[in-house]
């Protein structure tokens, strides 16, 4: 259940008025990875998020693709959800990668990459999923079309007015997958997720757009699906444009009231 109704007080005109609000439910998600030979399986707990639930699965494998443990769907022998946790079971002729995953046990749901142990941790990343060159440009009055359209299909922000949310759109500008949490490393993790599951990455044909700002962690992330345009409603941070030109893709900021920033990547955005 994503959406919870508490009791509240309101302050109406000078007078306390008793009733209910809905609220978005934080949970901890617990992602869990068995792997090794059938005589010694291994079963290691990498990850407690702090998380809305649904689309936990997705939630799983989006992390544990962009922290570069599963390079594809074809590893995994199976996939077991549970209430509050994520069991992925991994063939035994795969042993994942783990040196990377060096992370605090708990993360919380406004922090993805804070959870790194160290800086080392954080530079050593896997290779992004190369982006592809050579397509047309977008047109910056598409652009300008997509905040509003994904607006209007955040139906846990409709009532609740507390998530953030990660889309992809095509290039003629439809809506292909949108996913909501109240973390927004969390949201991206669901959308890549997705895209693992229906095993179409990479998405370099579509354009990734985010509800807030966008973070290094969330360009690294996108960088991962091989994303090559991302524009967010909020500015970027220094970092997240550096990582951005670093991966040669698009990142455009400040996407509201037709207007925006182009921070890299200019070439792929048409006036």
């Amino acid at each position: 259940m994503s959406i919870a109704s508490l009791p509240v007080w309101k302050v109406i005109s000078g007078h306390l008025v008793g009733t209910t609000d809905k609220v978005a439910v934080e949970q901890p998600l617990e992602i869990r990875l068995q792997y090794g030979p059938d005589t010694a399986r291994t079963e290691k707990n990498l990850s407690v998020t702090m998380r809305t639930p649904g689309h936990d699965t997705e939630l799983a494998l989006g992390f544990l693709f962009t922290e570069g443990i599963l390079p594809d769907a074809s590893v995994i022998l199976g996939i077991q959800p549970g209430p509050d946790s994520v069991l992925i079971s991994l063939h035994n002729s795969f042993l994942p990668d783990l040196g990377g995953m060096e992370r605090h046990s708990f993360t919380n749901s406004s922090c993805g990459v804070c959870g790194k142990s160290s800086i080392d941790a954080l530079r050593r990343q896997p290779s992004p999923v190369p982006v592809k060159t050579g397509q047309a440009p977008v047109a910056t009055e598409l652009l300008f079309a997509l905040p509003q359209r994904l607006r209007e299909s955040q139906e846990i922000f409709d009532s609740t007015g507390g998530l953030h949310a990660a889309a992809l759109f095509d290039r003629n500008g439809r809506l292909a997958a949108l996913r909501e949490d109240i973390g927004r490393h969390n949201a991206l993790d669901k959308l890549i997720g997705y895209t693992f599951l229906q095993d179409t990455l990479p998405v370099s044909d579509h354009i990734l757009l985010l509800s807030g700002r966008a973070c290094f962690e969330l360009v690294q992330k996108a960088g991962m699906a091989g994303i090559a345009i991302v524009a967010a409603v909020g500015p970027p941070s220094s970092l997240a444009v550096q990582a951005a030109e670093d991966a040669g893709m698009t990142l455009v900021g400040f996407l509201r009231d037709k207007r925006c920033n182009i921070y890299t990547g200019a070439h792929r955005i048409r006036l």
